[in-house]
């Protein structure tokens, strides 16, 4: 996977607490790994803390706010799950307007477990299919998307790709899949 993504830069939006811990770490390393520089943006400065399911895990520094950035500094988008972080990525407005942002742009973006969240409040999910946790079904459903119980799920609409998948169990799937789709489609995409 070296240098597949050299010269991108992906940002991973998370809050500043409830992020499933390997759900940022596994993908962050693959893009990492793919030559690529992740970038953390959350919602306040500081350090992010992360969870092992409803344990507190490790602590990340933020990078950058997302009042304090955009979509266009970015290739493409990972946004990470655990229950409380896309709840409450959902009901920041500069959040979702950073998610929306970079479906505006036809930029990529992969999203695992309760992540959907935020892409529904983005009003991105109608026409799309994609996977989640079960319990975020009803959400993507009433919100006009089809939901799949697959382990990643590529959708393609128009000019943006959209990743998804449903767990942890899912990463090496996901962390492969989205490596390579985003490596062919962001060259030069900033």
């Amino acid at each position: 996977m070296s240098g597949e993504l050299s010269g991108r830069t992906v940002a991973f939006l998370i809050a500043p607490e409830g992020t499933e811990q390997v759900e940022l770490t596994e993908p962050w390393q693959a893009v990492t790994e793919a030559g690529g520089t992740p970038r953390l943006v959350s919602t306040a400065d500081g350090k992010a803390q992360l969870f092992d399911h409803l344990d507190r895990g490790e602590t990340r520094d933020v990078d950058v706010t997302v009042a304090q950035t955009s979509a266009d500094e970015y290739n493409a988008l990972v946004l990470p799950g655990g229950v409380a972080n896309p709840d409450f990525l959902r009901t920041d407005p500069d959040a979702v307007a950073f998610v929306d942002a970079f479906f505006a742009a036809g930029k990529p973006v992969a999203v695992i477990c309760h992540g959907p969240w935020t892409i529904v409040e983005a009003n991105r999910v109608r026409g799309r299919t994609l996977t989640s946790w079960p319990s975020v079904r009803t959400d993507i459903v009433n919100a006009g998307g089809h939901w799949v119980d697959e382990p990643v799920v590529v959708c393609e609409d128009g000019p943006n790709l959209l990743i998804s998948s449903r767990k942890p169990d899912d990463l090496t799937p996901f962390c492969q899949t989205l490596v390579q789709r985003f490596a062919t489609l962001t060259a030069g995409n900033t």
